[in-house]
């Protein structure tokens, strides 16, 4: 959460850029201006803030590219349980939670002294009255220091940052469907510890250090799965795989039975199904583990069935039900594609591991040494015949030097007696493929 200073604002867009102190300003949108004695409707953003306003923001989304963090006002803050949304209202529940669960919920919070909204999470499941109101105190109470802290600093400066890495992914994903939280170091372990006996007492014993030989992330597999994020492939338990492409515009998924043949006297739909079914469990589990947002479509194995499509649409959308990331999946288009969004807040491990080639300038491909040597061939031609002199020195990188002096320099005669001069080559390892340039002409 940061006090930021609101620089262009852009009435076409009806956004703000807001400066929070990153490399980028962050984007604000008119429906994200909310505060206390902010009009709820009918608002345009240049009436509501103007160049140099200092305003309390929030992250929503993280800097991607060359665009900075999407930002809201609609200021929360994440507890164990609850979500305290001060400048909203009512009480939100879980609808991951069972009907019964979420109205005890409801129930627990209605009779709770509560000055703006809260959202109970997934995590509140099984949790008492006495946790709840504790979780929402503390939250309360780091609110009421936040405007204060606001006042007394200059923007752009950060008011609040969450809990580190560790704390978060225990506030976030430990609840009663794990079994074990295995940590390698003896200091975060003490301090997931520490918030579990303030937060959730019973839940302490679930945590326990690692003393094993090989390090944690190879001894458990994570090491190889962060690693398979980065492959096209991804294959499937019956022999088939996933062919997984990345655009600019969208995530491309192309399912292939690969091995899967199926057994004597199965059927090539039966095959299909089969393989499907594992593909849509499969990639719900590559958009998790890289992370994948924005538009995707998936290319499933046709089927002639319509039960059949609608049993593998109903095991993805039952796949994704388990993802905590908003998806939306729309019907098969008529070409037999599955399209969804899911919801993209920051950059996946193919992002963060990895930078552009200098070879090929992330276009995943290299011209072949033939299209190289036919331009190098017209290059060094150009260059030698807007020289005076019957001997040219050019200068090439090292693998042109090499492509035009292969065979006895058989393509760099050819240059030659195209353009009716000696030809002398030079290597200049900080050129390009494509780039030539002349060093000394003289004539003889």
């Amino acid at each position: 959460m940061w006090k930021g200073r609101v620089g262009n604002v852009l009435a076409g867009m009806e956004a703000a850029f807001v400066d929070v102190g990153l490399s980028k300003s962050g984007f604000l949108h008119v429906d994200e201006v909310v505060a206390l004695g902010v009009p709820k409707h009918k608002r345009q953003i240049a009436e509501l803030l103007k160049k140099g306003d200092e305003v309390m923001v929030q992250a929503t989304k993280d800097p991607m590219g060359t665009k900075g963090c999407r930002l809201t006002m609609q200021l929360s803050l994440a507890g164990r349980f609850v979500v305290y949304v001060p400048y909203g209202d009512g009480v939100g529940v879980s609808r991951r939670l069972l009907d019964d669960e979420r109205k005890r919920l409801r129930k627990i919070c209605g009779a709770l002294p509560l000055e703006g909204g809260l959202i109970v999470r997934t995590a509140a499941a099984g949790a008492s009255a006495e946790d709840i109101q504790r979780d929402y105190q503390a939250l309360r109470m780091l609110w009421q220091a936040l405007p204060q802290r606001a006042d007394q600093v200059k923007a752009p400066d950060l008011l609040y940052s969450e809990a580190d890495v560790s704390l978060k992914v225990i506030r976030d994903l430990l609840n009663h469907g794990v079994d074990e939280v295995i940590v390698d170091q003896p200091e975060p372990h003490e301090r997931i510890l520490n918030f579990l006996r303030r937060t959730s007492p019973t839940m302490a014993s679930r945590v326990r250090l690692y003393e094993g030989d090989q390090p944690l992330l190879v001894a458990f597999g994570a090491e190889k799965a962060i690693r398979s994020t980065l492959d096209r492939r991804a294959p499937l338990p019956s022999g088939g795989y996933l062919i997984i492409d990345d655009t600019e515009a969208m995530t491309v998924i192309d399912v292939n039975s690969g091995g899967n043949v199926g057994r004597g006297g199965n059927r090539l739909e039966d095959t299909a199904t089969k393989t499907n079914l594992e593909a849509a469990e499969e990639v719900v589990r590559q958009l998790r583990l890289r992370d994948i947002g924005g538009i995707v479509v998936i290319d499933f194995i046709d089927m002639a069935d319509a039960k059949n499509r609608r049993a593998v649409k109903g095991a993805l959308e039952a796949a994704l039900e388990r993802d905590r990331t908003r998806t939306f999946v729309a019907d098969i288009s008529p070409l037999g594609l599955v399209e969804m969004t899911r919801q993209n807040i920051s950059d996946g491990p193919r992002e963060v591991m990895t930078e552009t080639c200098d070879r090929c300038q992330g276009f995943g491909f290299v011209l072949s040494e033939e299209t190289v040597m036919i331009d190098a061939c017209r290059a060094v031609a150009r260059a030698a015949a807007q020289e005076s002199g019957d001997t040219v020195h050019v200068r090439v990188n090292q693998r042109v030097f090499d492509l035009l002096d292969d065979d006895g320099g058989a393509r760099r005669q050819e240059v030659e007696e195209y353009v009716g001069k000696s030809i002398k080559l030079e290597v200049d390892r900080k050129l390009e493929d494509g780039e030539v340039r002349v060093a000394k002409a003289s004539a003889t």
